[in-house]
């Protein structure tokens, strides 16, 4: 009885905490609905009273000075005339070639540092920090305008050695990996290019935030630790870009689906644990399992990063954030009957929380300054989202300002006009916000004009009048001010409108290419492995016939055919060779590959039992009858390539004394190998034992086609580089699959290094150590690269390759 009566209370001691953690999350909500209300109240009477409009004529009459100017008819020379700035290289170069850079990068830095830091442009602290990061800034983009590759701005190179520079290569490593696996996650029914665009923007606004407080008096350490947090914390909550907001937007999931989505998520910031995935009906559920883990590490990573203190901050922010958004989904376009408020509120709310947020998920004291500013900003920034985006919006039937004043205005004359409302926005910003800074109105006109140049050009001259003659009807005097700044202004474009169009093509072309590249793999070594079989003629001895089986056992095993994949490409691709002509080539380097495995499963070697998924030539038949039949794998590689009939005899004759050579290498490399059993190497001896073994595998299929293709020395040359530093980083991902891989994704057994007694890259280093060492050979093969002719697209995917594979 005792017991019941204890259960029971426990039960409503749980039902009034959880009625206290509603309350209490409700209350917040509340709180940011009257705060929101009060903002919208006093924008919808400056609107009404028109009370704007002299402040904004007065500030464009001083805005204007700057920006619009007489034409000089020396624009016109050649290499005066301003380049298209969708070709980011050129652009960058001609602003830097006109003297207009400084100032570009001027107002672009001070954008990011007014929209995502909620800094007050005239502190003498904040002008200091714009300038060191214009200047840092500049630096880059001139050092990279004239190479004659575009330049990668996501790329893991430029990434990794930030964090070489910054000491925390750790958590960049860290964050490539999860960008990867989420990019291998985003269902198709997402717009995946942008969806990564957003969650690399968010963790890039986190580091900024913390950027922003460091100083050079901060302890190295510190700045280490809180820079290595910001990487981590900025993913954690990045990720609920593309795994709540754009999954909840999307048609990935149906409505049940979606409600049981969002009442999950709701359960989480009301409690403060993740709960456990319940039963999921219909598709995407491996979609959902990855999301729902991923999405529960970070925030476990986030609340326990956290003061104690600042729980309950980050948990009612990140709750009033979903709840105005879950608020402004559920909206219907069929509706005619939403009030201003109803459809006002829940954005300014939303849209102000996104980066109030960012505060509290890096448990930053309060300031009062930055929410005061962030918080009346956030409209700002979507109303102007809004615009850019309401045809998309309306054919997708989702509820904005823009939207639903286009379908109701002609039934509701008491809707107000979304458009007239962003300009009142922007003179209470200009003058109550940033009390009449000089670089606040210029920063906000300059972006404001911008955003209406981009919308006349996407929409063409006839859909944007048409749409203005919809929107700005009703101030005619503040219209035509517009539109002359919109036709006659210059200098307004913005650097994060670039990198962002740059970035979501780059991205997209990254999954193209990568794409080709999976093609490409899988169907050259479609081909490949059609012509390995060795075939037998009724004359064979019975002997021979018994190693021609014996070889043909170890050449149909699961092998990924890297090696003469690569050769196919170079020689195909790159050089122009045709493909019947170089198969001879392509078989001579899978039997030369092949019979170097069997002699390292060897019992006196490498004693393996499986190799490619099944049992090694040795544990088949014994060990004679494998040395033999890599013997037979050597010379049949060797006839192949005197067979190469089509090509320069001399160059011919170069291949075979340069694999010959390349050959004796590799006996030597394995050799150093295993006179190295049960030593402890140095890295360097390491190094060259990778090098012999695998290294110049690499080399050999970008060489040999190369020499038969009769390219210049300089090329081969990088070839090498090239080869050298990709085969080291390939034995590192190998030595890492060997100490944390799953048998069953490689296809032999893990941990086979250690109980050998190995020295491999990842007991003389650590498993930190040998990917930070991996990343590096990643960068200076990149590097080889860069230094081609020109690109190739392929090698930079297989070098992505090497280091992301799982087997």
């Amino acid at each position: 009885m005792n017991n019941l009566l204890m259960d029971e209370t426990d039960d409503k001691a749980g039902t009034n905490a959880k009625a206290d953690v509603n309350a209490a999350a409700g209350e917040a909500y509340r709180l940011a609905e009257q705060k929101a209300s009060h903002y919208f109240t006093t924008l919808s009477q400056r609107l009404l009273k028109n009370a704007h409009m002299n402040t904004l004529a007065e500030d464009f009459k001083e805005w204007q000075k700057k920006h619009i100017q007489r034409l000089n008819w020396l624009d016109w020379l050649p290499g005066k005339r301003k380049p298209n700035s969708r070709d980011i290289q050129k652009y960058i170069h001609w602003l830097n070639g006109t003297g207009k850079l400084e100032d570009y990068l001027d107002r672009s830095i001070s954008y990011i540092y007014m929209r995502d830091l909620g800094q007050a442009l005239d502190s003498p602290k904040t002008q200091e920090n714009i300038r060191g990061t214009i200047q840092d800034t500049q630096k880059y983009f001139t050092r990279n305008a004239s190479e004659h590759q575009q330049p990668d701005y996501i790329s893991p190179v430029a990434l990794y050695r930030w964090g070489q520079r910054e000491h925390v290569e750790e958590a960049v490593i860290w964050v490539m990996d999860k960008l990867k696996h989420v990019a291998a996650n985003i269902p198709e029914e997402l717009d995946a290019a942008q969806a990564q665009r957003k969650l690399i923007k968010i963790i890039l606004g986190v580091v900024l935030h913390v950027y922003d407080e460091l100083t050079e008096q901060t302890p190295r350490e510190e700045r280490i630790e809180r820079l290595d947090a910001a990487i981590r914390l900025g993913y954690s909550y990045g990720l609920t870009y593309p795994f709540v907001d754009d999954l909840l937007d999307s048609q990935a999931l149906n409505a049940q689906q979606k409600e049981q989505y969002s009442a999950m998520i709701q359960k989480a910031l009301l409690t403060g644990v993740v709960p456990d995935l319940e039963e999921w009906e219909g598709p995407q559920l491996e979609v959902i399992r990855y999301v729902h883990a991923e999405l529960r590490e970070a925030f476990e990573y986030i609340r326990s990063y956290q003061r104690v203190e600042m729980q309950q901050t980050f948990f009612e922010q990140s709750y009033v954030f979903f709840h105005s958004q879950e608020i402004d989904r559920g909206k219907k376009i069929t509706n005619a009957h939403y009030t201003n408020e109803e459809l006002y509120i829940p954005i300014i709310i939303k849209s102000a929380s996104s980066r109030l947020i960012v505060r509290s998920v890096l448990s930053a004291s309060e300031d009062e300054g930055f929410d005061l500013r962030t918080f009346h900003y956030g409209i700002y920034n979507q109303l102007a989202d809004d615009f850019a985006d309401m045809f998309d919006d309306l054919q997708a039937g989702a509820v904005t300002p823009y939207t639903y004043y286009l379908k109701y205005r002609d039934l509701r004359p008491d809707l107000i006009n979304p458009y007239e409302l962003y300009w009142a926005v922007i003179s209470y910003l200009i003058h109550d916000i940033y009390e009449s800074s000089p670089k606040a109105r210029e920063v906000i006109l300059d972006r404001a004009i911008n955003g209406l140049k981009r919308s006349r050009e996407r929409l063409g001259q006839a859909k944007y009048d048409e749409v203005m003659g919809i929107f700005a009807a009703g101030q005619p005097e503040l219209n035509q001010i517009v539109q002359q700044m919109v036709r006659k202004a210059d200098d307004v474009d913005f650097l994060d409108k670039l990198l962002r169009d740059e970035v979501v093509q780059q991205l997209s072309r990254h999954k193209q290419q990568k794409e080709t590249f999976q093609h490409t793999i899988q169907t050259v070594r479609e081909r490949i492995n059609v012509e390995l079989q060795i075939s037998k003629s009724a004359e064979e001895p019975d002997m021979k016939t018994a190693l021609m089986d014996a070889a043909n056992y170890s050449l149909q095993g699961d092998g990924k055919r890297l090696r003469p994949i690569l050769t196919w490409v170079m020689g195909v691709e790159q050089y122009g060779l045709p493909e019947s002509s170089i198969m001879p080539l392509l078989r001579s380097m899978e039997f030369m590959h092949t019979a170097s495995l069997i002699f390292d499963d060897l019992p006196t070697q490498d004693n393996a039992s499986t190799r490619r998924g099944r049992s090694t030539l040795h544990q088949l038949h014994n060990s004679s009858t494998a040395e033999l039949t890599g013997l037979f794998l050597i010379q049949r590689a060797i006839r192949e390539q005197s067979s190469l009939h089509q090509f320069d005899a001399q160059a011919v004759l170069k291949l075979i004394q340069y694999s010959a050579v390349k050959a004796e290498d590799m006996c030597m490399g394995q050799a150093m190998d295993l006179g190295s059993r049960g030593k402890i190497l140095t890295l360097e001896e390491l190094n060259a034992i990778c090098f012999y073994k695998t290294g110049i595998a690499f080399e050999a299929a970008l060489v040999m086609p190369a020499i038969l293709a009769q390219v210049k020395d300089e090329e081969i040359a990088e070839l090498k580089t090239f080869a050298y530093h990709a085969g080291i980083a390939f034995q590192i991902r190998d030595d890492l699959l060997d100490h944390t891989g799953d048998q069953r994704v490689l296809g032999k057994p893990a941990g086979q290094d250690e109980r050998n007694n190995n020295s491999t890259f990842v007991s003389i280093l650590g498993e930190q150590g040998a990917q930070k060492a991996m990343w590096e050979h990643y960068c200076f093969a990149f590097d080889a690269l860069r230094r081609m002719p020109k690109p190739i697209p392929f090698l930079k995917h297989l070098l992505d390759y090497l280091v992301g594979r799982e087997r």
